[in-house]
């Protein structure tokens, strides 16, 4: 258990996880669909 902890600091971490965020946010729901050319809350 020990050997699976791994000591980052708070700028690598956050860096890593609102990078990972952006992209999913660009790719699922600012482009719209290439099938109808709606994104994701204008089809709701």
């Amino acid at each position: 258990m020990a050997n699976q902890i791994q000591e980052l600091t708070l700028e690598e971490v956050m860096g890593d996880r609102f990078g990972r965020y952006s992209k999913y946010i660009i790719q699922e729901r600012a482009l719209p669909d290439v099938r109808d050319g709606l994104k994701p809350v204008q089809r709701r």
